[in-house]
């Protein structure tokens, strides 16, 4: 009998998220809700729909994941270790090739926060439905302002009429209007052989490096060599905007990408944590106190803090890739 594999791809390198995110920490680990990560939250949000896990990671995690996994799960699961980033193409072919062709997969992203749990196992009970048919299934959020920093999905019932790329405000706002554009959430849904069939008929290129790699594997971990062949692609070009087979379920849940401290900052803001006034401020090991200040963050991680209008975020990532070029230290 198929199984339901929770595949979580926890490969990203959180770098919106400095100085928290580091390295050898990546965003979706750090402790910031009530003592539990975001990884931790996203297996339990899925222990008990899914029979088993299947996370593709990032090896300087590696030892993370798994001290995570032993601890929060009592199914079956498994690792791949990736040795470098190749993007979501790559890692959902990794998950679609360690299980067996029938097989279900529910691919989420490891940093999301999901609330409202019974309307979330109703909308993946109804893609596991439509997955079982041979379809691919992307889930679409209904949008509750007009953001910039999320891709949408058009629709028509549960058909996609197309994938667009994060907007401008003004085009955001369209969208929000015209009500049948969705957030493209990053969760998915298929049979194993089925996406890489479609993966096959869209980029052979990219399934038939990841065969290879997957020769080369030993235990967990994937082979450096063999994975830098790996063409760098997402789900969403190399296979979602072309095949024929999409569906998409509405989430009527509750649902934030907590990916940039303004994220974090809106999300925190409404449960009165890491919030001051009109300020975030996320320190490990300093007392933090502002005065005269409003729409500011101050992140502290180690010896190294950030101070920035929360505003300015997305800038952050900017930051990041300066200090992996002049003082790799501080993101290791």
């Amino acid at each position: 009998m198929p199984k339901k594999i929770h595949v979580v791809l926890s490969g990203g390198s959180g770098s919106r998220l400095w100085p928290l995110s580091k390295k050898s920490r990546t965003k979706q680990y750090i402790p910031l809700f009530d003592g539990k990560s975001l990884f931790e939250i996203t297996i339990a949000n899925n222990e008990n729909i899914c029979d088993e896990v299947l996370v593709i990671g990032n090896i300087d995690n590696y030892e993370l994941t798994l001290s995570v996994l032993k601890e929060n799960v009592s199914t079956n699961f498994q690792v791949v270790a990736e040795a470098k980033p190749k993007n979501t193409a790559a890692a959902i072919a990794f998950a679609a090739l360690s299980v067996n062709e029938e097989d279900l997969l529910l691919v989420t992203p490891s940093d999301h926060i999901i609330e409202n749990k019974e309307a979330y196992k109703e909308a993946v009970n109804k893609a596991f439905e439509w997955a079982r048919k041979g379809h691919m299934v992307t889930f679409g959020i209904n949008p509750s302002k007009p953001e910039t920093g999320y891709g949408y999905i058009q629709s028509n019932g549960e058909d996609v009429v197309a994938f667009h790329e994060k907007p401008d405000l003004d085009k955001a706002k369209d969208f929000l209007d015209k009500g049948n554009y969705l957030w493209n959430s990053g969760i998915f849904c298929f049979q194993a052989k089925t996406y890489l069939e479609e993966l096959n008929k869209f980029r052979s290129d990219i399934l038939e490096a990841c065969k290879n790699v997957m020769k080369l594997k030993s235990g967990d971990f994937l082979d450096e060599e063999a994975t830098s062949k790996i063409p760098s692609e997402s789900i969403d070009y190399a296979v979602m905007e072309q095949s024929q087979k999409i569906k998409i379920v509405k989430g009527t849940f509750d649902w934030s990408d907590l990916g940039s401290f303004e994220a974090l900052y809106e999300f925190f803001a409404l449960r009165g944590a890491y919030v001051q006034d009109s300020n975030l401020i996320i320190a490990e090991t300093a007392h933090v106190e502002l005065h005269g200040l409003e729409n500011m963050m101050v992140i502290q991680s180690g010896d190294a803090i950030l101070v920035m209008p929360i505003a300015e975020s997305q800038s952050v990532k900017k930051i990041y890739e300066r200090l992996l070029q002049t003082n790799k230290k501080l993101i290791e």
